[in-house]
């Protein structure tokens, strides 16, 4: 599997990934802004979500916990900046619900989700706040681990969600 920034620039301290995906853009982004749905497929092979809440308007929450097959966890927590269904997310770690700064941001991960006949061209972007910030997520296994959870994303709308 090969990885590609979509037919644009990236942004100074950005990592992405994209990939063609054989399901129309409305499952794709229904995987991704349902709860249930996201908890199947959210994390690298071997980990498990046994939480994830989602505010889905501008400034609700999106929060996960990541379970490792070890017991150790993961949690991520965060705001909506944009939602424009079912094109793309906007959502950063830079606040907490209510708009509290949360005191240590690392990114801000824009997805988008274009429309190429009944298949979607899925990126994810994970701009970061400083260049170390970035580099650090990198090293953490940023093209592994975001493109396991795309394998697993990708057989959740290809193979089992139904239309």
């Amino acid at each position: 599997m090969t990885f590609q920034t979509a037919g644009r620039k990236p942004a100074e301290h950005e990592l992405s990934i994209s990939r063609l995906i054989d399901a129309p853009r409305n499952k794709v982004f229904r995987a991704w802004t349902e709860p249930a749905l996201l908890a199947q497929w959210w994390g690298p092979h071997g980990m498990t979500t046994p939480e994830c809440e989602m505010d889905l308007w501008v400034g609700g929450q999106f929060r996960t916990l990541m379970r490792a097959p070890d017991g150790s966890e993961y949690p991520t927590m965060g705001v909506f900046l944009e939602i424009a269904a079912p094109s793309r997310l906007v959502f950063t770690d830079a606040y907490l619900p209510g708009w509290i700064p949360s005191g240590k941001p690392f990114m801000t991960a824009e997805v988008t989700f274009e429309e190429q006949g009944d298949q979607t061209l899925y990126t994810a972007r994970a701009m970061h706040w400083t260049e170390a910030d970035r580099k650090a997520h990198e090293a953490m296994g940023f093209h592994e681990g975001w493109g396991q959870s795309l394998e697993r994303l990708v057989a959740l709308v290809t193979r089992d969600l139904p239309d």
